[in-house]
């Protein structure tokens, strides 16, 4: 590594830090019912502390779209970097609404993360957040307009609303009844649902534009496999990570829900969405 590289490589790392405090400032003024810090530093609400990690790390990808583009010059990717980080601060807080009216929609969230505390819902928001900040990276990566990167947007919250009523019904429980009974376990298996199909449609829309008849083709094909692939791979989470349990039973079906059982099925979804955008 050159000297100007090092240099460029903190000057980069620092725009990154702004937009952090950026977002977390906007993510305060937008949630004005509680303070913050407080929550997180003297009430040690770990619901809230997850939604913060998913919040920051889909901007992280977010701005990963950015810097994984042709450098122009030190100017130029600065522009970029605040530009698309401006605006995905803006995304990532309209993907919160969205979770809470669509993908949620039987409770209101910030109680469930704010005065109940429930680490469920709060790792469901945090993978909207993750999944969101994938979309944009893969929207931004190539060459493409404002117009192709807003639908991308748009077409990925999309995704995120029909994979999650689509996973809810394959189910042979309640995802929101047992989320209001703090089971955490559920939470983090349908949060890893999410961050799948996130990734898929970071995949499907990564690249250069070439036209609409291509891009629609793309996006479609990748969400009709995903969509056919979340009970196979279920299935096979039962059947080969957890040989002689069931993960029905390990989740809902116990006193205490096994949390272990849902971060394998979560981990089955994600590397399964990771697996398919290295071969395509």
């Amino acid at each position: 590594m050159s000297l100007d590289q090092f240099v460029s490589g903190l000057i980069y790392l620092g725009s990154a830090f702004v937009l952090f405090f950026l977002g977390k400032w906007a993510y305060s003024a937008l949630h004005r019912n509680y303070a913050l810090n407080e929550e997180l530093l003297e009430r040690d609400n770990f619901a809230l502390a997850l939604v913060m990690i998913g919040y920051h790390l889909g901007l992280v990808f977010a701005i990963g779209g950015v810097l994984a583009g042709v450098s122009v010059s030190l100017i130029d990717d600065l522009i970029d970097i605040f530009l698309y980080g401006a605006a995905s601060i803006v995304l990532l807080n309209l993907s919160g609404l969205i979770t809470d009216k669509f993908i949620l929609p039987a409770f209101d969230d910030e109680k469930e993360i704010i005065q109940d505390r429930n680490a469920g819902t709060g790792a469901i928001v945090a993978a909207n957040h993750i999944a969101t900040g994938l979309i944009i990276a893969g929207a931004i990566s190539g060459r493409g307009s404002l117009l192709t990167a807003a639908l991308s947007w748009i077409l990925g919250q999309l995704a995120l609303v029909i994979a999650s009523r689509v996973y809810s019904k394959l189910l042979p429980y309640d995802v929101h009844a047992n989320l209001e009974k703090d089971n955490v376990a559920v939470g983090v298996a349908f949060a890893g649902m999410q961050i799948a199909v996130g990734n898929l449609v970071r995949v499907s829309i990564a690249g250069d534009f070439i036209s609409w008849s291509d891009y629609f083709i793309k996006f479609g094909s990748f969400l009709a496999f995903g969509l056919i692939l979340l009970p196979l791979i279920r299935i096979i989470t039962d059947r080969v990570l957890l040989p002689g349990k069931r993960l029905t039973a390990e989740l809902v079906n116990q006193a205490a829900p096994n949390v272990g059982a849902g971060a394998i099925e979560a981990f089955s979804y994600i590397a399964a969405s990771l697996l398919l955008s290295w071969v395509v």
